[in-house]
């Protein structure tokens, strides 16, 4: 029935009404024991990126070093702790992200921008590789003043270099972050928990530079 608007973000009004208990979790990281939930260590800093499927995207940045602890979920959106059956139905508003907490004294958010550009497609819209829809848009959500300005002069440096290759405009949505939702528990570090399964995540298109 909505399948032929999974790639038109619905309004507010339209969007499906959730519920107010968030998704049951583990309260620790499959692969790296630290904890999926706040408070986090003093210093730590958080960052969500939203680039296709969250499976892959999630590993890509568990593996970075000094990533405190990830966690796959739902960003950018209006219903409340969705499930991922809903997410998939384009009525939530929300894409599949991943929250990254890390410690600024080991890894700068522009390192982390590095892989975010260079392991997804951000040219297209409403959508990554195979996978459409806007639960898979390109985002980035940002928790300072200082983050957001880091972003938008990446995406801008990003861009030139795209446009040097001939590759079209990058579509990522670039704003203040919301409230983000846990996403199930089988979503959580999937690719720890099972190492064959599907990762569309890869490098793409130009190498961004190390700042």
């Amino acid at each position: 029935m909505f399948g032929s608007k999974k790639s038109e973000m619905v309004t507010p009004e339209e969007a499906l009404p959730g519920r107010s208990e968030p998704m049951p979790l583990a309260d620790v990281h499959f692969v790296s024991g630290t904890s999926l939930y706040p408070p986090f260590p003093e210093g730590t800093r958080q960052a969500v990126f939203g680039m296709g499927c969250f499976w892959g995207a999630e590993r890509i940045f568990w593996q970075i070093p000094g990533v405190y602890t990830t966690a796959a979920g739902y960003a950018g959106g209006y219903t409340p702790n969705p499930t991922y059956e809903e997410t998939c139905t384009g009525r939530t508003g929300h894409t599949e992200a991943v929250l990254v907490v890390y410690d600024p004294e080991q890894v700068t958010y522009e390192r982390l921008l590095k892989d975010f550009w260079e392991q997804h497609d951000p040219t297209q819209y409403m959508g990554q590789g195979n996978d459409h829809g806007s639960q898979y848009r390109s985002a980035l959500s940002t928790f300072t003043d200082e983050q957001l300005d880091v972003a938008k002069r990446s995406r801008d440096r990003y861009q030139a270099l795209l446009d040097e290759k001939g590759f079209g405009p990058i579509t990522t949505e670039i704003g203040a972050a919301g409230e983000f939702y846990y996403a199930e528990e089988y979503h959580q570090q999937y690719l720890a928990k099972n190492p064959g399964g599907y990762c569309n995540h890869g490098f793409c298109q130009v190498s961004y530079p190390e700042a």
